[in-house]
């Protein structure tokens, strides 16, 4: 199977306090190196966090499998300090912040429905 078959795209959402918006960007310049390698070992790729000017935090990475991804953050010891120094900046949080993100559900991707298209192209002319 291809990893394009593979691959869950996941996207959250958080609020973070306008208040703290420039310490909380500092503090995502140099993220602590063990929290990078465990998410590097929990599966996680291509991972991005957008912010806007009012707070609203946006997260996408890519996952073979996120539930896997999830317990493997949520079991190992060197997230637990970064997520419970981190979890002040957000607004309406219960719970650690990488564990409690509500997640928003895909409703297009280009790829996806560029090979559909060329995959009923192929079908039609066989």
């Amino acid at each position: 199977m291809s990893e394009a078959n593979t691959t869950q795209r996941v996207c959250f959402q958080l609020q973070v306090d306008a208040a703290r918006l420039d310490e909380y960007r500092a503090r995502h310049e140099a993220v602590w190196p063990d929290m990078l390698r465990a998410i590097e070992a929990s599966g996680r790729r291509n991972y991005s966090l957008f912010l806007r000017p009012d707070g609203l935090l946006i997260g996408y990475y890519e996952t073979d499998d996120d539930a896997a991804s999830q317990a493997a953050l949520e079991l190992d010891p060197r997230t637990a300090a970064w997520e419970a120094d981190m979890a002040g900046f957000f607004i309406s949080l219960g719970g650690r912040p990488d564990q409690s993100a509500p997640r928003l559900p895909e409703v297009f991707h280009l790829e996806d429905q560029l090979a559909a298209l060329d995959s009923e192209h192929t079908a039609t002319h066989d």
